[in-house]
Order: C-alpha cells, then sequence, then structure tokens
C-alpha cells in the first residue's frame, strides 16, 4: 500500500502479460480504479479528456433534444454508437438532423439547467496543470458546450464539432469538418509531439469514439465506461470519482489544487 495513501495499492509483477494482470484486478477487485503500465508511474504531460459522460455527467445531445421532445429518440442513436454498433459520423448527422428548428436559446437553458461537471473534474484538471500537464478538452459533441465546460473545469484547449444556426434557429447541420475518433487520436499526438519525445500522455474517455485515442495514449483510462472502450484501456475509474487519478499518479491530497 502506498505510505501516503491507503487506498492505493502497488503491485509489481515480472512478465509482459498485461491482459493477465487485467483479468487478475477484475478478479479480485472488481469494480475498482487501476492503471497498468510498464514503467514506473509518473504525472503524465498531456491529459487529453472526452467531454460527455466522462468530464461531465450527461450526454448534451440528449438533453438538448429533450427541449424538443426528442430525448428517448435521441438517446437511442446515441447509446448505440457509444456502444460501436453506429457509424459516428451517420448517427452525429441524424440526431443534428432531429433538432432542425429548435430555438438557438435552448442551448443555453440546457447549460443552466441540466449540465453539470463530474465530480472531481475540476480538482483533476486544475492540478494536473499546475503540475506542468497542458490539458485538452476533445469532443465528438459541441463547441457551444465544449467552450462552457472547458471554462468552468479549466482545459487549456478545446476541439469539437459546431452546430449550423441561421436566425436564431438550429439548421439541422454542421459547420465544418467531424471531430471523430480519428480526430480524437490527431489531437492528442499533435499534442504530445509539441512536447518532445520523453512526454508522456493521458487520456479519457467512456465510449466506442474515444477508443483510438485511449490506445493511442500512454495512460488510457476508460470511465465507468462503455465494455469495448473499457477492454481498450489500460486505466479504468469504476469506484471514485475522477480524484481517483491523482491518487493512481501518486499526487498526494495536500497538493490537489480545490474545484
Amino acid at each position: 500500500m502506498l505510505d501516503f495513501c491507503g487506498e492505493v495499492l502497488q503491485l509489481e509483477t515480472p512478465g509482459d502479460d498485461l491482459e493477465v494482470l487485467r483479468s487478475a484486478i477484475d478478479e479480485c477487485f472488481a469494480p475498482s480504479d487501476a492503471i497498468i503500465a510498464r514503467d514506473a508511474i509518473r504525472v503524465p504531460d498531456l491529459f487529453v479528456s472526452d467531454m460527455d459522460s466522462t468530464m461531465i455527467g450527461q450526454e448534451c445531445i440528449d438533453e438538448l433534444a429533450d427541449y424538443a421532445n426528442l430525448k428517448s429518440e435521441v438517446a437511442a442513436i446515441t447509446e448505440r454508437a457509444m456502444q460501436g454498433e453506429l457509424d459516428f459520423e451517420g448517427a452525429l448527422r441524424e440526431r443534428v438532423a432531429l433538432l432542425e428548428g429548435l430555438e438557438e436559446d435552448a442551448i443555453r437553458r440546457c447549460l443552466d439547467e441540466r449540465i453539470r461537471p463530474n465530480e472531481g473534474a475540476r480538482t483533476l484538471v486544475e492540478t494536473l496543470k499546475a503540475k506542468g500537464c497542458r490539458t485538452v478538452l476533445v469532443t465528438g459533441g459541441f463547441h457551444h458546450f465544449a467552450d462552457v465546460v472547458a471554462e468552468q473545469i479549466g482545459f487549456e484547449r478545446v476541439a469539437g464539432n459546431r452546430l449550423a444556426v441561421s436566425e436564431g434557429k438550429l439548421t439541422g447541420g454542421l459547420v465544418g469538418g467531424i471531430t471523430d475518433s480519428s480526430t480524437k487520436q490527431s489531437v492528442l499526438q499533435e499534442e504530445l509531439g509539441k512536447l518532445g519525445e520523453r512526454a508522456v500522455s493521458m487520456a479519457a474517455g467512456d465510449g466506442a469514439n474515444d477508443i483510438p485515442m485511449i490506445e493511442a495514449a500512454h495512460y488510457g483510462i476508460a470511465y465507468r465506461a462503455k465494455p469495448k472502450a473499457r477492454a481498450a484501456a489500460n486505466g479504468w475509474v469504476e469506484r471514485g470519482d475522477l480524484t481517483a487519478l491523482l491518487k493512481l499518479l501518486e499526487i498526494r491530497e495536500e497538493e490537489w489544487v480545490a474545484g
């Protein structure tokens, strides 16, 4: 047990079979919070995170659809996309098209009334920044939400999709290119490339759209994730809140920056 954090058990094992170790942890400790790594774990130089159901507790498009009385229809598509059952871009365009004609003001109402950061999100991000870590929020959702959430939580950069608006109403379309799984991975690799060869990255997400980013990171974290994302990750949070990652990174609680 780590002497400064009695909740964290540090294991060192011979061999190089991460799947066997993962299976043993799941068999003995589930549900658990964990990071598996070949080298000594340290504070990352880069943290890239998904937004919906990772940094916040909601799926923004589902909540926005409720203002058009379409939540159940949109949420069903969202769930299938997160499970990896649907093409992300097709599912995104289908859901956005259903919102055609919705007043743009519904976005502000949705932000004010429904969108909340997950427990520990701001403390995680602000503490990592205090340790010199670059923080990026990258989402298959929308800048209308992500820009506000990033400011609330403390992220330094935002990448996401843009809803098309005309005369104060959503058109049912998008502006510009699609931020999808490949974009998330490329943002991580772009940012990591700026930090030098020895830089370490951490990425967090919960759905199939996050898998390439999770797999590309040194510490790929599945946060209360769908099965496919969980299987792709070498770290996960299933028991605690987002500050569990600070404990796993061996950052003492007295060093945390309060959210």
